[in-house]
Formats: structure tokens, sequence, C-alpha cells
């Protein structure tokens, strides 16, 4: 029993069942062939349906309940929303599996955007149950695996339709024996004792502080009974003793629960302290746009993919581009921890260059009509925005806590959902323009142009402005000739 204790108080078991859970939960085989599946037989939806009455329906189910379960989340001390995630995940999956309708499919959408936004609980489970000297590693492993489960995901789908070893409907009820694993996994994590905001105060540091009251008043008694004094003051101290420690444990729940009553208000500060650095900000700006942008292609990129090339069935190749551009993401991301650049000054320009390179990506794969340059473009795309969005979380992160971090993490995403919904419900949904696929992405290539041209600018002032300050500070710190013995003069 006491090594089963050990095991479960260990990091590595709680890190090991997150990895599982993150494994089986993000192989998916049939997302890179999930247009084909819902416009051929087996769903015989339109293509428009799609594109402008069922996609868009995540974005609006995923902005109205992240803030909800952000703060859910923390409250409720992670394992309970990871488990709540894997069950809407099995509710997507075998919605999307058993029901047909554009309703059906919509429904199916809300709740993967409720799984989305469930997200937030698996990347902060970890940090409440590991030191903080093995956050690094735990946060290497438990992105890792994500990563992996979807490139073998790919890979798997690339598999299975190719060879036609699978139909589509056998493939999800594959995809659902693959999120029981994870929902059994989910369900043997341990409950953490803390959280970011609501539960900074540990249950055992408080039941240390009152074991420790205990034994000062043991030690007091035996003290006393060592000495001839009188029994009934002995008995009053220890009454008075008792009652203190009673009137410490009712103030300590009802800080608790002013806490708890109190926590919107002290990230409303902790927001305005973030925010007021100016760098912050604009690195802070660049992850909200550029990150609507790049959820907004990588959404609707098989539309476009099919829309371009109808008469060839193209779709057979998508879980292979998908894993290589996955990979080589990862590849990318991972180079930037070797680089020895100053991003503080360089940085801005670096997202205006970049930035720049991936609208120029878009535009090409909008115009080429080649489905081979398209994939390319498209994997150019995915590895230049996640060479970028890992320099802006290491630059935001660097002076920030992990508390801090986690909320300039959810209003920075916050920020892209709701720039994410403006664009969907203004430019995608039949209610309003709907407009077809090609001028959609001619759009989106036009919004990373100004992200680059806007952090361009930007960054051309910061670099000149740093230049300057360089000279001066040269210049005070060796002053001209002449200064010198003028000055030297008046002091004679």
């Amino acid at each position: 029993m006491e090594s089963v204790k050990r095991l479960s108080s260990d990091w590595r078991y709680p890190t090991t069942l997150l990895c599982v859970y993150g494994f089986f939960s993000t192989v998916k085989p049939l997302e890179p062939f999930l247009i084909p599946f819902l416009t051929g037989p087996d769903k015989n939806l339109t293509t428009e349906q799609v594109n402008n009455q069922i996609f868009p329906v995540w974005t609006y189910s995923y902005l109205s309940v992240l803030v909800p379960v952000f703060l859910l989340t923390d409250w409720l001390r992670y394992k309970t929303v990871v488990v709540f995630q894997c069950v809407m995940l099995f509710i997507t999956t075998a919605l999307l599996r058993w029901t047909e309708s554009v309703p059906a499919m919509q429904a199916m959408q809300f709740c993967y955007g409720v799984v989305t936004a469930s997200d937030v609980a698996y990347f902060s489970y970890i940090y409440s149950v590991v030191d903080l000297k093995r956050y690094r590693k735990a946060t290497s492993y438990s992105r890792s695996v994500q990563l992996l489960g979807y490139t073998v995901g790919s890979v798997l789908g690339q598999l299975l339709v190719s060879f036609d070893l699978m139909s589509y409907d056998n493939i999800l009820v594959f995809t659902l024996v693959l999120t029981a694993v994870a929902l059994v996994a989910s369900c043997l994590l341990p409950v953490p004792q803390r959280s970011m905001f609501f539960h900074r105060k540990l249950s055992g540091q408080r039941a240390s502080e009152e074991g420790a009251k205990r034994h000062r008043g043991g030690s007091e008694g035996e003290e006393r009974d060592s000495e001839t004094s009188n029994t009934s003051l002995g008995d009053k101290g220890d009454t008075k003793e008792e009652q203190r420690v009673e009137e410490d444990e009712d103030s300590e729940e009802i800080k608790g629960e002013a806490s708890c009553s109190q926590v919107v208000l002290q990230l409303w500060r902790d927001f305005r302290q973030c925010y007021s650095s100016r760098q912050l900000l604009y690195w802070s700006v660049w992850w909200a746009m550029a990150t609507c942008g790049y959820n907004q292609t990588v959404n609707y990129v098989q539309t476009f993919l099919q829309a371009i090339q109808p008469s060839q069935n193209f779709s057979i190749y998508n879980g292979g581009v998908e894993a290589a551009s996955n990979l080589l993401s990862a590849a990318t991301a991972y180079g930037i921890g070797f680089t020895e650049v100053r991003w503080e000054q360089w940085g801005e320009l670096a997202l205006g260059g970049f930035s720049g390179l991936g609208a120029a990506a878009l535009f090409l794969m909008t115009f080429a009509g080649n489905i081979w340059v398209c994939y390319a473009t498209y994997t150019i795309f995915k590895c230049l925005y996640m060479l970028l969005i890992t320099i802006a979380m290491y630059q935001i992160a660097a002076d920030l806590s992990m508390e801090r971090y986690a909320l300039v993490f959810g209003a920075n995403s916050f920020g892209a959902l709701l720039l994410q919904t403006i664009i969907t419900s203004v430019v995608v949904d039949s209610g309003a323009l709907g407009l077809p696929i090609v001028p959609q992405f001619i759009i989106y290539a036009s919004y990373f142009s100004v992200i680059s041209v806007v952090f361009l600018l930007r960054g051309i002032f910061s670099v000149c402005k740093a230049q300057r300050m360089k000279k001066s500070i040269s210049h005070s710190a060796f002053p001209p000739r002449g200064s010198e013995v003028h000055c030297h003069s008046k002091i004679v």
C-alpha cells in the first residue's frame, strides 16, 4: 500500500497518465479527411453547408464557453474538466458517426468548441502536481505527446484511406475506442491539492500548520505537567489553546470563501499590471492577430483544397501533408531554443518579416491553382507560424510568474478568438457575406499582409531607437576631448 502511495505522489505518475490521455485524445485518423466525409455519400452535405453553416458554430461555441471554462478549470482543480473534456470529445465523435442533418452537425461543432476550450485544463493540470524545477520537463512531455498523437493520427488515417483498410464510419468507431482509453486515463489522474488562482493555499500545508499547533500545545502541556503547577490553570490553558486553534480555522475558512469572491478582482489587477508593459502588449497583439488568422486558415484549408481541384481526388493525401507539416513545424519550433538572437531588440522586426512570408505563401497558395504548390505553401505557412508563436511565448513568459503567464495566455487566446468570431460572422457565415472559399483565402492572405506591415514598421522604429540610445550612451561614456579639457580647466 505504501508503494502505491509513493508511486502516486511521485511527479512521474500524473505526468505519465496525462501524457497517455494527451496521446489517445489527439489520435484522430479521420480529421484530415473530414471534408470528403461530410460532403461524400456518408453525410451527403454540400460544401456551402459545411463551410457557411456548420463550421462557424465551432468559433461561436469556443468564444461563449472559454471564460467560464477557464474559471471553472481553476476552481474545480483541473481533473474534473479534463474528464469532462474527454466525455465531450466522445459525444462529438458519436454525433459525427451516427447523425447526418445540418442541425446535428452544428451540435457536433458546438461540442467540439467545448472540447477546444477545455484544453486549458490539460495544459494547466501539470503545473499543479509537479515542482517548479520540473515544469520545463513536464511541459515538454505533455506537449510532445500531443504533437505525436496528431502526427500518428494523420499517418494512420492516410494509411487506412489510401489502402482502403477501413471505411470512414469504421474509422470513427476506432476513434471512439481510442477516446475511451483516454477517458480511463483521465479518471485515474490524481486530484491536485492546489490551483493557480482559487486554491493557492495547499490543504496539506494547512494540515501541517494545524499539526504544528497541536504539537506546540502538546509540548506546552508536557512542560506544565513536569512542573509543579496548578492543574486547573493547565486545563484553562488547554481550553484557550483549543479555542484559539478553532478561531484560526474559522478565520481561515472565511478567508477561503473571500478569496473565491475576490479572485476575479485579483485577476483584473494582474491583467492591468501585465499589460502595462509596452513590449508585452505588442507581442500579445501579434499573438492574438496571428493566431486568429492561423486558425481561420487551418479550419478551412480542406474546403479550399477541394475547391481548387474538384475533379481530382487529391484529398487522399491530406493525412500525409498534415503529418509532414506537424513534424516540420515541431522541428522549427524546437530549433528556436538553440538560436542566439536578442529577440527583445529584433523580435518585432522578425514578426513583421516572417508574417510577410506567411502572407506571400497564402497568396501563392490561393492563385497558383496547383495542388502540390498548395500543399508546399501550406506547410511553409504552418512552419512560419509555429516559429513565431514559439518566440512570442518565450518573450512573454520570460518575466512573468506562472499565474500571470496563464492569465496572459488566456487573455491572448480570448482576443484571438474574438477577432476570429468577427471575421467568421462577417466573411464566412451565411447570414452575412457568406463568401466562397477562394475569396476567403484572399482575405486571410491580405490580413497577414497588414500584420506584416504594422510590425515591420514597429520593428524598424524599435531598432532605430535602440541604435540611437546606444550611440548616446557611448557618447556620454566617452565625451569629446575638447570638453574634457574645458572641464579640467574649470576645476583647476
